[in-house]
């Protein structure tokens, strides 16, 4: 069997550690691993299977010989780094805003539009970690029932904002409880014992770049006809996303159908039985692939509507897995080439 170069990029982020750690259990073909960061962090050690690799700055003569760079470095890196990786030949699946939008670069989620990495041009973008999981919740009741509109609101924990959003929190709680002056340097406000309807920047209609991102990610994945909005949170909770998804469909549904469909599906596990107070959890979804669904039951309000409640860990399927992911199916397929 071939085996691959594969480098990771920002490799030393929140994001790049998971992504080296699901590396090290994959079944990816790997015969090297290159490591990049910023140059302040050339020369660290990591140990990966058993070896120690040194880090190097990501820089382009660094892809030399790579055959795939998974990109989690931010969109400025990506934007100066990526088409030099592919003028090397290297394929790159980016993990930034960059190239999301981009018609011509697949916006992937293998268990929801795989198909369209058939046309890759040498880069495909990791949508963002939200829409991830609502997309993967999403493709079964789409593919059978056609969804026509969809409410979520979301619940995101900190670790979406960097390791500084992490610390921010340890260090806001803390000082609230001992009854310290709490600072604020990430967010606008405080985010301990507080919830904040701000992700992002906003915009003149009103909405965030995170609601306008899972909006315009879901028409570009899914379905452009779905129609949908969105409303963003960020929540005292390190890891894991939570979000409340609204769905109308336009043909009728049993919830048992729906409830036997999802738990089917892949990348789905449903926890599902309220009365026994099982429903997914932030916290025991975290350091876990799957997407956890439950609480679904019917919206009696309207015509073929359900509710239902779906967690994921944002750093794991909403970034690092999904990305590697995308280059099993590359493999897969025989697609890690630049045409």
């Amino acid at each position: 069997m071939k085996k691959y170069t594969i480098a990771v990029v920002g490799a030393l982020g929140n994001v790049g550690t998971e992504m080296r750690d699901i590396l090290e259990k994959s079944e990816l073909p790997i015969g090297d691993l290159v490591l990049m960061d910023v140059a302040q962090n050339t020369g660290k050690k990591v140990r990966w299977r058993d070896a120690e690799y040194s880090v190097i700055e990501a820089k382009p003569a660094a892809f030399a010989g790579v055959d795939i760079a998974i990109m989690s470095a931010g969109e400025k890196a990506s934007l100066e780094l990526s088409p030099e990786a592919v003028n090397l030949g290297c394929v790159v699946i980016d993990n930034s805003t960059a190239f999301r939008m981009v018609p011509e670069h697949p916006l992937v989620i293998p268990e929801v539009n795989a198909d369209s990495l058939e046309n890759h041009r040498g880069i495909i973008a990791n949508p963002n970690c939200s829409t991830i999981q609502m997309l993967v919740a999403l493709k079964p009741i789409h593919d059978k029932y056609r969804i026509k509109r969809v409410i979520v609101s979301t619940y995101q924990a900190v670790s979406g904002s960097g390791q500084a959003a992490v610390d921010e929190l340890q260090k806001q709680t803390h000082a609230f409880a001992n009854g310290e002056e709490i600072l604020t340097e990430v967010y606008p406000h405080q985010i301990a014992f507080n919830i904040l309807p701000h992700i992002d920047l906003f915009l003149e209609n009103g909405y965030s770049k995170e609601e306008m991102k899972m909006i315009l990610e879901t028409a570009k994945i899914l379905d452009p006809k779905i129609k949908i909005t969105a409303t963003t949170v960020r929540v005292p909770v390190t890891t894991s996303h939570s979000e409340s998804l609204n769905v109308e469909t336009e043909k009728s549904f049993e919830i048992e159908e729906i409830k036997t469909l999802l738990a089917a599906s892949p990348g789905i596990e449903l926890e599902d039985d309220p009365a026994n107070n099982v429903y997914p959890l932030a916290l025991n979804a975290t350091g876990k692939d799957a997407v956890f669904v439950g609480r679904i039951r019917r919206d009696f309000s309207t015509d073929n509507a359900l509710n239902m409640w779906c967690v994921s860990d944002n750093l794991r399927k909403g970034a690092a897995l999904n990305t590697v992911q995308i280059a099993q199916e590359l493999v897969k397929r025989d697609l890690v080439r630049v045409p």
